[in-house]
């Protein structure tokens, strides 16, 4: 029986994928489409991700524990602009 990891390290497990699956810190991902022919707003969407998890790496590097919610949430919105991404044909 395996056990359940702690809040903190479902957190950080969380932002390990974004890392590896959003395209965070590559330079056309925060930039508009010059055909303005975007589902949603890529540039928006990333820029939202990145504070969330800014935010939460932050938040981790002081000792503060998100709590399920939290987790919930971030994991959420990162499904959410996957997704997105995804109709813009960016992941």
């Amino acid at each position: 029986m395996s056990m359940k990891p702690d809040r903190i390290t479902a957190m950080k497990g969380i932002i390990d994928q974004v890392k590896r699956e959003l395209p965070l810190y590559e330079n056309d991902t925060f930039v508009c489409s010059p055909t303005g022919s975007c589902i949603g707003c890529p540039k928006k969407l990333m820029e939202l991700v990145d504070s969330e998890l800014s935010y939460w790496e932050h938040s981790i590097s002081l000792g503060i524990s998100p709590n399920f919610d939290d987790i919930r949430r971030f994991g959420k919105l990162c499904t959410n602009v996957k997704r997105g991404l995804a109709r813009n044909n960016i992941v």
